[in-house]
């Protein structure tokens, strides 16, 4: 017999931790590995607790919004919760912006805030605000949490909430007094939701119904939006265009989900979208909308919206069906699970009756020639915007992340940047947030440090959010900027030049095409540690690119001085029926190839 002692049976009493220590412990439990915040008083318990983690890294930005928006670029490139922390009053409220960003494009987003002592609240104490009641509009949930023993249980339903079903921002907002008080840590949780239970699986019966439909539609085209990169299916739905052989259009949100070197692929939709794929959805008779949400800038004016089409809409998110476009085939479910059973029944529906789309095509490909995108070289001697964002795109390559801010660049970027794969192509879509690009690449090359991430950024985007460069330079997140300086808030200025008779009302930025240039970004990216170039001369540009590219040991940033009379063309004018993409075809002098 042996003579050492039995073992002792494992301990089944739980760790007695602080609201704070659960905190930590929870986000330890469900994987978390970055996060990104700024410490205050109401959030100072968690934050003392944060100090010693060795699981999970904490980076310290300048500003909140930095925070919200890195956090999105953080899941938007990887698929994985992005999570952001602030502190009570001011620090909750600069969340707001990123945290309605990820509501209106579907970014699983947790939002950690500090509250007042719970035996404060309603009293106007110093840093109070109700930030679970403002944001209940536009988060999937708010959580306001008073005691420590809830800790784990609505950590854990908050990444349930955001990462399942239609993905989303989730607040939980703790009290400072729950965060110091102690309660015993129960993992794992339950997590008791009534009510929520996301549909996954699509019923059968829509779906044979859908694949019969497209087995009998002349005219098909599968219109794509975000959901089919949020639910992972770009490689279903490549095996069923593939399958079908109808042409694909690609959403703002879904570029990138279908290559654009796939011959199938007419390019992105709606008002700044190519003439081949807006009047490919205007003439079809039937559109397969794969989550996306028929919004005002695909659509235009909804009545005049793919007037000859019926629609199967697919989509997780039962209230967008319906909400603009009638459908006569509604499926809810998962994106990926849906692509997969309208592959299985496609093959069975069609043996009998196999489409043929030549005259579709030949249609199709007569636009494409028609109407190749393009543009001409400004003529003050200045850079070319488009040129230079074609070839950070060229040089840069497909594997590399592109943020985008908002406005004229944006869609140069989404226009001349062939986008391969999904998850590579950042931008605030529904919301329009400027100050988006350079956080959100901060938060998506800290998850993804071994891809180059460039932000693609207007000169007026910049000037919200460039504080964060001192957080990449401190924290060795060395992204690539890209200044598309046109010395104005550029798409104002194309509306104004357009609908407002050339009067350019408070758009002028100063940044650089006169004698004044306030701020001179080189001089300022230099005060923020960065490798500052500034590029005024064409045969400059490529090398700038490769030399950003190939210093990693610090962000770079590049201040292309681009010509303020450049236009994003093609254009549907907003109000008007996407026929009116006319209206491009007569005003705009770009329609000829470089």
């Amino acid at each position: 017999m042996s003579s050492e002692p039995a073992p002792r049976p494992k301990s089944t009493t739980p760790d007695i931790l602080t609201g704070s220590g659960a905190i930590l412990r929870s986000l330890e439990k469900l994987g978390v590995k970055d996060v990104f915040g700024l410490p205050g008083g109401a959030i100072m318990p968690f934050y003392d607790e944060l100090m010693a983690s060795t699981a999970i890294r904490h980076i310290l930005v300048r500003h909140e919004q930095g925070a919200g928006h890195a956090a999105e670029g953080y899941a938007s490139s990887s698929g994985k919760l992005g999570v952001c922390i602030a502190t009570s009053g001011p620090g909750a409220t600069n969340l707001v912006t990123a945290i309605a960003d990820a509501h209106m494009d579907s970014v699983p987003m947790l939002a950690i805030t500090g509250q007042v002592f719970s035996t404060s609240m309603g009293t106007d104490a110093f840093q109070e605000v109700d930030i679970s009641g403002i944001t209940m509009p536009i988060t999937k949930h708010s959580f306001l949490v008073t005691k420590p023993e809830d800790i784990p249980a609505t950590i854990a339903a908050a990444y349930h909430i955001a990462t399942t079903g239609r993905p989303g921002p989730v607040l939980v907002d703790v009290t400072k007094d729950c965060q110091q008080a102690s309660a015993p840590f129960i993992w794992p949780p339950k997590v008791d939701l009534p009510g929520y239970r996301p549909v996954m699986k699509a019923h059968g019966k829509q779906v044979q119904a859908a694949a019969q439909m497209l087995a009998e539609a002349e005219r098909p085209v599968f219109y794509v939006g975000g959901g089919v990169v949020r639910s992972g299916a770009s490689a279903e739905l490549l095996e069923l265009a593939t399958l079908v052989g109808a042409p694909i259009v690609t959403t703002l949100m879904a570029r990138g989900a279908f290559p654009d070197s796939n011959e199938l692929n007419l390019g992105m939709p709606g008002m700044h979208g190519s003439v081949p794929a807006v009047l490919a959805i205007q003439e079809s008779d039937l559109l397969i909308s794969l989550g996306a949400r028929f919004d005002d800038r695909v659509t235009g004016k909804p009545s005049e919206f793919a007037p000859l089409a019926k629609v199967i809409h697919v989509d997780i998110d039962p209230a967008e069906i319906g909400k603009i476009r009638a459908a006569e085939v509604p499926i809810v479910g998962d994106a990926k699970d849906v692509i997969i059973d309208l592959t299985a029944a496609f093959t069975d529906a069609s043996v009998s009756t196999k489409p043929d789309y030549t005259a579709w095509w030949e249609r199709l490909n007569s636009l494409r020639n028609q109407f190749p995108l393009g543009f001409t070289e400004p003529d003050d001697g200045l850079l070319s915007p488009q040129y230079v964002i074609q070839r950070i795109g060229e040089i840069t390559g497909p594997e590399g992340i592109f943020a985008a801010g908002v406005g004229q660049h944006q869609m140069w970027s989404a226009q001349f940047i062939k986008h391969e794969r999904p998850n590579s192509w950042l931008n605030s879509g529904g919301a329009g947030t400027m100050g988006y690009g350079v956080p959100a690449a901060m938060g998506a090359k800290v998850a993804n440090p071994d891809r180059p991430v460039w932000a693609i950024d207007g000169d007026g985007c910049f000037q919200m959010t460039n504080q964060e460069l001192a957080t990449c330079t401190i924290n060795k997140i060395p992204i690539k900027v890209a200044i598309i300086n046109n010395s104005s808030l550029g798409m104002v200025r194309q509306w104004q030049t357009l609908f407002y008779d050339g009067r350019h009302s408070f758009t002028d930025l100063n940044t650089g095409h006169d004698t004044v240039m306030i701020p001179d970004f080189v001089k300022l990216a230099d005060a923020y540690g960065c490798l500052a170039i500034r590029v005024t001369k064409k045969e400059e540009i490529d090398a700038a690119i490769q030399l950003a590219l190939d210093t990693n040991d610090r962000p770079v940033v590049i201040d292309f001085v681009v010509s303020r009379d450049a236009m994003v063309w093609p254009m549907v004018p907003q109000g008007v029926g996407n026929s009116s993409v006319q209206y491009a075809r007569d005003h705009a002098p770009e329609w000829e190839e470089e």
